[in-house]
């Protein structure tokens, strides 16, 4: 067995790994094999879900907070809640109604795409045979060790379109439950994320200095997620993605709001 001397490297393997080289016993090889059935390091699988998050809670959280501080002016806050209620509300279904669409048109995508190469593999095979080399030749992976495979392939056609479907044009079929759950994921995203900057107008008459108050837990919000998402995902430097959440967040509602500030705004006219 051989030795790992380096203690990242060390770190990352079942303490049995850790403690049982140089040993040589039955059992301990036993033990050792089993720890190493399972996955020495954790991987994440929930990449997607978090996409769709950051999509969401990002907009949510920079939009609704431009178009509040844009009609602070007014320095009424019933005007910024009922104005960002219907935005919230309008946002979260455009927002949703974009992650279904988007979704239905990458499975549209991919099955044009599966009837192109199902017409190559038919029409041209010696082609499509020698993409499948090519596929291997950045491993080296020899042409001999290929053959194997490619016999098999070519006594299961569908296989085969499905090999050059995944690792020539590295598409995969996606679900429609995905799409589903991707509408529903950046829509609820962006209603939770659009309510933070709105909440201090609630209670806060004076919309002025809801603002402030908005501004606060608006950027609080945006650290938070980052550095939360850095730690779920298992990703390096969580503070720095918090803080680079933040930079980013910030950047977009200051521009929103700065174009909102050019348009000259005058007090409602009416009764109160």
């Amino acid at each position: 067995m051989p030795s790992y001397t380096d203690p990242e490297q060390a770190r990352l393997l079942p303490a049995s790994a850790q403690h049982a080289g140089g040993r040589g016993s039955s059992s301990s090889n036993d033990s050792l094999s089993n720890d190493m059935d399972r996955t020495l390091i954790p991987h994440f699988g929930g990449a997607e879900i978090i996409r769709d998050i950051i999509v969401g809670l990002a907009d949510g959280l920079t939009v609704p907070f431009a178009l509040a501080a844009g009609l602070s002016s007014f320095d009424d806050s019933r005007i910024v809640v009922t104005a960002g209620l219907a935005e919230i509300a309008a946002g979260t279904i455009s927002m949703g109604l974009g992650g279904l669409l988007a979704g239905m048109s990458e499975i549209e995508h991919y099955d044009s795409e599966r009837l192109r190469e199902k017409l190559e593999v038919e029409t041209m095979p010696d082609r499509e045979e020698e993409e499948i080399y090519e596929i291997f030749e950045p491993y080296h992976i020899s042409r001999q060790a290929v053959q194997p495979i490619l016999t098999q392939l070519r006594a299961n056609p569908e296989k085969w379109i499905d090999f050059m479907m995944k690792f020539e044009l590295c598409l995969e079929r996606p679900s429609i439950n995905r799409s589903w759950i991707s509408a529903l994921t950046i829509g609820l995203s962006y209603l939770v994320g659009g309510f933070v900057p709105l909440s201090p107008y609630f209670f806060i008459p004076k919309a002025r200095d809801a603002l402030y108050y908005s501004a606060a837990v608006t950027l609080m919000t945006l650290f938070a997620f980052g550095y939360t998402k850095s730690r779920v995902m298992g990703t390096p430097r969580p503070l720095y993605n918090g803080l680079q959440m933040l930079f980013v967040g910030s950047l977009a509602a200051f521009t929103a709001f700065q174009v909102a500030r050019i348009f000259p705004q005058s007090e409602p006219t009416g009764s109160p």
